[in-house]
């Protein structure tokens, strides 16, 4: 599957150094100790808002063993969430289905600083595993983290200073197998998709010291936030075997909503391209 998108960025990862390769940095770990936080302020990153009661919908299709499987993908800000280390964390909803079948849930806690930089605090996830005839068999909680638990530390889910090259852990608990890692890649992007044109798009890569294939580049809107996702990249970054874009945004049920409060009190546990886009740079 070649993707436009993908090609025009391993170009530009070429061009930059910000990729793979002898001049791509080590990966920095922020340093949480320097970070201050003020109780109750919102995560207002202009890439990375989580300030509306909006579900935001993704969907995409991928072959799996030549079946063209479905995925769709439902994020939803649940509103305040756990506090960790001693932070108090906003917590975002993240489902995911493949052929309208739930696969995984998962509740990500972020907050963020006086810098502007958006930290992740860890996940709670419950996956769930089908037979052949899609009944539900069992559930497990492999990837979940949370920081100061297992020694794990929270990371950048967005940086404040979007420095172009600059790579950076996303989050780091390596006796949990999460040691996930950014790049900013471009800012100024043109991405033009079905549910409409946007400019000023951020691009960030991504990948993973523990699994080198898990490349992917995502794909940010100033004031909505993701909006589109490439995965699956070759080793040259020119292709990528699947892609997921944001096709609709809709209202959360005021009941829904008005269980973010309820997460404050959660005792924490550590549990057992199609051509779908074009991409210039902005002039």
């Amino acid at each position: 599957m070649t993707s436009c998108t993908a090609r025009f960025l391993a170009v530009l990862i070429a061009s930059t150094g910000a990729g793979p390769g002898p001049a791509h940095a080590a990966a920095t770990l922020p340093d949480f100790g320097a970070a201050t936080f003020v109780p109750g302020a919102a995560v207002d990153h202009p890439y990375f808002p989580l300030l509306d009661n909006l579900t935001r919908i993704y969907v995409g299709e991928k072959n799996e063993g030549g079946e063209i499987v479905t995925e769709r993908f439902e994020l939803t800000v649940l509103g305040a969430g756990p506090t960790i280390l001693g932070v108090a964390t906003t917590a975002r909803r993240d489902r995911a289905y493949e052929d309208d079948l739930l696969v995984e849930e998962t509740l990500d806690y972020y907050a963020q600083d006086t810098a502007g930089n958006v930290w992740y605090f860890g996940e709670d996830v419950t996956n769930y595993v089908y037979d052949d005839d899609d009944n539900l068999v069992s559930t497990h909680n492999a990837s979940a983290w949370l920081a100061g638990q297992n020694s794990a530390l929270p990371g950048f889910a967005m940086p404040g200073a979007l420095t172009p090259a600059f790579n950076y852990y996303q989050e780091f608990a390596p006796f949990d197998a999460a040691l996930d890692e950014g790049t900013v890649l471009a800012v100024g992007v043109e991405l033009s998709l079905g549910i409409g044109d946007f400019d000023d798009v951020l691009v960030i890569y991504e990948t993973s010291a523990l699994d080198p294939d898990a490349r992917e580049f995502k794909y940010y809107a100033r004031d909505l936030g993701l909006v589109f996702v490439e995965e699956g990249l070759s080793v040259d970054l020119s292709e990528a075997d699947f892609s997921i874009e944001l096709v609709s945004t809709v209202p959360v049920p005021a009941a829904l909503w008005l269980m973010g409060p309820a997460l404050a009190g959660l005792c924490l546990r550590r549990r057992p391209s199609d051509d779908l886009a074009r991409v210039a740079l902005a002039v």
